[in-house]
């Protein structure tokens, strides 16, 4: 087992730009829970910030899963900001825009620019990357700075000490604990109090990948590669995403139907039956038919549900959860990670300010009070979009298609110079609505830490070292 005393990032080398090249004056011993992207981004900003982080990974061995995850500007401008760009650019796909189409015929009801167009308004591009190159990134950049110890399943959680004690027995102290052990969370339930089991939502996703060189071979195919899109065909009951990843060298296929299953198991690596999942679109056009025929396994996702909690710091204030553990978004706004990465990125820039203990859990809450209300909002707007895309044919249906398409037009007249005439606020096609995508991809995680940090910061300072540890 790895217990090898982790670095410092040393910010005369790497990213000294972060936090304005500010550092901790008092360097904490934090472990972080789940080496998943949201616990490695949180060891990366929090080493940055000058702190000892130790990640604890229940897993054996890090393994490639998942696979294709959108990074909205949002997230890219956080992760060029962390010297990653040239990863971004060598491994992920930029969509030119998205387009929502009819599940029986194809047809294009919305259509959205993303490209350059969001390069210039957020300043920053969207990308499409596999999750397993997303995660590798993330890895590399973290591990000479963090002590990632795998084969280390956290069983319990003093949160008041703080520790946690592992399957072997080991104690492992810290000055903070951070959970970012995803939706099975163990550090949830310290918390919330005791088991918080989730709630069925009624779907499931199938998730497959299928290489590019076939459908080049296929006249109906081709153009889903050659155009870099990101679809999604609505239908009854159910919509399908795709798009490119891993340079244009496979294409992700996300299928939300109906979970008929009672029970079932909560995992992203679930085994699914493919001529079930043919059955689930029948009748729909013949680019899903073709794109179905090409697919010989599946993995099925069952998509569970969980209120937002009422606070996501343990009552000692030595425990906060981040990601999933604390606000899981179902995959309807492509915006799980992101926010996860956020929560991330405002840690490490508190926490870059921490000169005494005493102020760990003012931090902490200033964490929750900053991310809070943004990632809750995110989960509302996630649940819409279910509600949005998998109407049955009929008149809600006609008004929702009525919208998309009124938003479309909207937009072709902007790409051609034209003055928009549309108000698009609560348009159906949430992409469409300007005020939602401003407050969703001209977030700047840093810039609103540092804001927060002129308002607030004076106050928080004003902690004083105790006694003991002015001595020390």
């Amino acid at each position: 087992m790895d217990t090898r005393e982790p670095q410092i990032a040393d910010t005369t080398h790497q990213s000294d730009h972060l936090y304005k090249g500010r550092r901790a004056s008092l360097p904490l011993d934090i472990i972080v829970i789940g080496c998943g992207l949201g616990g490695l981004a949180a060891a990366y900003c929090l080493a940055q910030a000058g702190h000892k982080v130790t990640i604890l990974e229940a897993a054996f061995a890090i393994s490639d899963v998942g696979a294709g995850i959108q990074a909205s500007p949002n997230v890219s401008r956080l992760l060029k900001r962390w010297g990653l760009g040239p990863h971004l650019e060598e491994l992920g796909v930029k969509p030119h825009n998205l387009s929502i189409r009819r599940w029986e015929n194809d047809e294009v009801v919305g259509f959205t620019p993303f490209g350059e167009t969001f390069v210039k308004e957020y300043g920053s591009p969207y990308y499409h990357v596999h999750r397993a190159d997303f995660h590798r990134m993330l890895y590399v950049a973290v591990e000479p700075y963090c002590n990632i110890r795998v084969g280390c399943r956290v069983v319990s959680v003093d949160p008041s000490k703080p520790s946690v004690t592992l399957a072997s027995g080991e104690i492992v102290s810290a000055d903070v604990l951070i959970g970012a052990d995803g939706v099975k969370s163990i550090t949830r339930q310290y918390v919330v109090g005791g088991p918080d089991a989730p709630m069925a939502t009624g779907d499931s996703a199938y998730r497959a990948l299928i290489p590019t060189e076939k459908l080049l071979q296929d006249d109906d195919l081709k153009s889903l590669v050659e155009k870099t899109e990101s679809i999604i065909w609505m239908g009854p009951r159910g919509h399908i995403v795709g798009y490119n990843i891993r340079a244009k060298k496979e294409y992700n296929l996300v299928m939300m139907h109906p979970d008929e299953t009672e029970g079932g198991v909560e995992s992203w690596t679930e085994g699914g039956n493919v001529e079930r999942m043919r059955e689930c679109y029948q009748g729909w056009n013949i680019v899903i038919q073709k794109l179905l025929a090409l697919i010989p396994s599946t993995l099925d996702w069952k998509l569970m549900v969980r209120d937002p909690l009422p606070s996501w710091i343990h009552k000692d204030g030595k425990l906060a959860l981040l990601g999933d553990s604390c606000h899981p978004m179902l995959p309807y706004r492509a915006q799980g990670s992101a926010m996860a990465i956020e929560d991330a990125a405002v840690l490490g820039n508190l926490f870059s300010h921490c000169s005494d203990r005493s102020q760990i859990t003012p931090l902490l809450y200033a964490y929750q009070s900053l991310r809070y209300e943004r990632a809750t909002a995110t989960q509302v707007s996630s649940n819409l979009n279910r509600y949005i895309f998998h109407h049955p044919d009929g008149p809600e249906q006609e008004e929702r298609d009525n919208q998309m398409r009124a938003a479309m037009e909207d937009a072709l007249r902007v790409a051609r110079g034209e003055k928009s005439t549309l108000v698009l606020e609560g348009n159906a096609n949430q992409w469409a609505d300007k005020t939602k995508s401003d407050i969703q991809y001209g977030y700047d995680a840093d810039e609103e830490t540092e804001k927060w940090w002129l308002a607030n910061g004076d106050k928080l300072m004003s902690f004083v070292p105790s006694t003991s540890e002015a001595v020390n």
